[in-house]
């Protein structure tokens, strides 16, 4: 078994170390195919939240399937009721790409973007519209450099 020694530093000092297995270490996040078409929504990840939009109450479902140490990048699976809100501004970078249904992104200066299932899109965090869709599925990914991702 390989060790990987880790420790706490406190102004450049390492007060202890301690062993970690390198079987504890961090391992590349895989989607497998059956995930992507569904079954990520049955892992024990799965968040639910409710919420309410100009189009009235909506529900999400979101499994985060990788976290970095500083909380400012993340990846998984989305999946969003029918919802439309204003974003002033957006808030975070976000990459993503649907796999069902679609969004309408109506930007401030009126230009109108229609994302549907197989087209990705690419978000910047200073980003001002309207986000209007019936629902979709997609596959995310965030980078918050500004703020830790909740």
């Amino acid at each position: 078994m390989k060790a990987i020694l880790s420790g706490l530093m406190v102004a450049g000092f390492v007060l202890f170390q301690t062993p970690v297995a390198a079987e504890e270490m961090q391992h590349p996040e895989k989607l497998s195919k059956d995930e992507i078409a569904g079954a990520i929504f049955k892992d024990p990840r799965l968040v639910i939240h409710q919420y309410e939009s100009e189009l009235g109450p909506y529900e999400t479902q979101d499994v985060e399937t990788f976290l970095s140490s500083d909380k400012k990048f993340d990846s998984g699976m989305y999946k969003s009721g029918p919802v439309r809100m204003a974003l002033d501004p957006y808030g975070v970078d976000e990459f993503m790409y649907f796999l069902e249904g679609g969004v309408t992104l109506t930007s401030d200066d009126g230009t109108v973007t229609e994302i549907k299932a197989g087209d990705a899109v690419t978000i910047g965090k200073e980003w001002k519209g309207v986000w209007e869709t019936k629902g979709y599925t997609k596959i995310y990914v965030i980078y918050s450099p500004d703020a830790p991702i909740e």
